[in-house]
């Protein structure tokens, strides 16, 4: 396991992510690389005033480089997420976070929900996608994009789930290439997120609430009388299920039934996964569903855990990428810091895996300073420096504070 060239490597991907890319020009190549390195180099907040400290340019120089609102972060994590998410059931997952921020001249700033505080709070909201390998229980940051405050999303007319439904559909034509499903938690259960998203060529996963009315398909055949044929026989009661109208599947932690049932408020014919639990509360079933009626029971299932493969990429973005830690108060230069903080996350997995270690942001982000300031020591001493020692250096010094994943 080599583990002293993981700043190469990690170099190395970014700079193969770039050269994907068109039109970027030198200039900016040579920024974008700095900016990504410092991202895991910087072992405190990430912001221009330390990149100043920190970094090969000025602080204005990365100040004006963050107003580049062209450039195309999808692609480049696309590139790199074909490295990690290598299995064959593919999904998007999309979810929303709480970025905190005060100052009241920042764009779009209002109070949003925040799932570890339980209640609204002022700041801003981040809503990332990412692309989940369901098979490996892997997780890539394709991009995130802000959400508007509530004044914003009433002069244009939408509220929050019109907002993420639209910027899904405007996407399409990068999205659908790479798979029709998309996987949310149980906020975005609603017709008007999931039945435009359907008509637009998407499968949606999601979770439906506990007294979600749904129906069961009739068993009858047509009779060719007069009027509507019958569509279904009957409500779909959960604390009684009919388990002869169900296949189950075997699960190790309790009871899981899948059937196809008309869904009320989604309008239309679902594939279910219900699962029961053993122990407990009996009348805590959890009802998950999917708008692909030819989808396995355990895929939906599966495909809707492997959705919180996301939240660690938040996770691991607030915690040790700067994901909390911007210094500007314009939307482009926003995005760009949200989105490089993903990116570095996603090198910095990218770079674990070609080198066969096992991932840990924590120790990568050591690793990566200890390399970054060694290499900062060197150049700055102005001597040929002797190959035996440096290695000595980097072997000691380098992996002096790394961690075990």
């Amino acid at each position: 396991m080599n583990t002293d060239n993981l700043l190469m490597q990690y170099q190395s991907e970014a700079l193969e992510a770039l050269k994907s890319m068109t039109n970027l020009g030198k200039p900016f190549e040579k920024v974008i690389m700095d900016v990504l390195k410092l991202f895991m180099a910087i072992p405190d907040k990430i912001n221009f005033l330390q990149m100043g400290r920190y970094g090969q340019f000025s602080e204005q120089t990365y100040r004006n480089t963050f107003t580049r609102g062209n450039f195309d972060w999808f692609g480049f994590n696309q590139h790199l997420a074909k490295k990690v998410c290598t299995g064959s059931f593919l999904a998007l997952a999309v979810d929303p976070s709480y970025i905190p921020k005060s100052g009241k001249k920042t764009p779009w700033f209002g109070k949003f929900w925040s799932g570890a505080a339980g209640e609204a709070k002022k700041g801003l909201e981040l809503m990332g996608i990412g692309l989940i390998d369901v098979d490996n229980r892997e997780c890539m940051t394709l991009g995130a994009f802000q959400t508007p405050d509530s004044m914003t999303l009433e002069d244009m007319d939408y509220n929050l789930i019109d907002w993420y439904r639209e910027q899904l559909i405007s996407r399409k034509d990068r999205l659908l290439p790479i798979t029709r499903t998309i996987v949310a938690d149980a906020f975005f259960s609603k017709e008007t997120f999931v039945r435009p998203l359907v008509k637009e060529e998407f499968n949606v996963v999601s979770r439906l609430r506990n007294d979600a009315v749904l129906f069961y398909p009739t068993t009858e055949s047509p009779t060719g009388k007069r009027g509507r044929p019958k569509l279904y026989d009957g409500k779909v009661d959960f604390a009684n299920l009919d388990t002869s109208r169900c296949e189950e599947i075997p699960v190790y932690n309790g009871r899981l039934f899948g059937l196809r049932a008309y869904s009320k408020s989604l309008k239309g014919y679902v594939k279910i996964a219900v699962w029961y639990p053993l122990e407990g509360r009996t009348d805590r079933w959890k009802i998950y569903f999917s708008t692909d009626v030819s989808m396995s029971t355990k895929d939906v299932i599966n495909c809707y855990r492997a959705r919180f493969q996301l939240e660690f990429r938040f996770r691991d973005a607030k915690s040790f990428a700067g994901l909390t830690n911007r210094q500007a108060r314009d939307l482009r230069r926003l995005e760009f810091h949200f989105n490089a903080s993903f990116s570095a996350i996603n090198i910095a997995k990218v770079a674990c895996k070609e080198l066969g270690m096992p991932f840990s942001v924590s120790s990568c982000k050591s690793m990566i300073h200890n390399a970054y300031m060694l290499e900062r020591f060197i150049c700055v001493s102005g001597m040929q420096p002797d190959p035996h020692i440096i290695d000595k250096l980097f072997k000691e010094l380098v992996l002096f504070s790394a961690r075990a994943a």
